[in-house]
């Protein structure tokens, strides 16, 4: 049996992070490590066909889940998600909850959409599980965050007269 090899591999070109730097064995791209790169951005940085559609799916309905992803690619869920961490440096699970957390953020700074609404929105069944996931990445509640996006804009807006 052969091994799956890379597109990058088969050119004999070596495959790359996001940032340009050669990939290597528990290699981190900068991007990986905080959430502030936009995923549009990602996009034009992967040059493996497959897994640019993966972003592109991913940024026009954050609320897809791995399975469906592959199957749309048509690769196990496994070697997706291995492929996916080699070429960019991420794990396509974490890039999915940035992905959702910070649509959630938005959605609770920028509207009047309830928990219930919002989890359901960006793909979660259970309010509970949503609630959980947020606290964990932001150390907060979503009622929490919401009013402190409250404030801030109140400030901002006394500040601005």
């Amino acid at each position: 049996m052969g091994a799956v090899r890379s597109s990058a591999r088969k050119n004999g070109t070596r495959p790359t992070l996001l940032n340009g730097a050669p990939a290597r064995a528990g290699a981190v791209s900068p991007a990986a490590k905080g959430n502030g790169a936009k995923l549009s951005a990602r996009i034009l940085l992967v040059e493996e066909g497959r897994l640019r559609k993966v972003l592109s799916m991913i940024e026009s309905n954050p609320s897809r889940k791995i399975n469906d992803l592959a199957l749309e690619c048509n690769l196990s869920q496994s070697h997706l998600q291995h492929l996916f961490k080699r070429h960019t440096g991420l794990g396509l699970g974490r890039l999915l909850t940035e992905h959702r957390m910070q649509r959630a953020a938005d959605f609770l700074a920028e509207t009047n959409m309830s928990v219930k609404e919002i989890a359901c929105a960006i793909g979660y069944e259970h309010t509970s599980s949503f609630t959980r996931a947020f606290e964990r990445h932001f150390r907060q509640a979503p009622r929490h965050y919401r009013q402190g996006a409250r404030r801030l804009e109140e400030l901002t807006k006394s500040r601005a007269v």
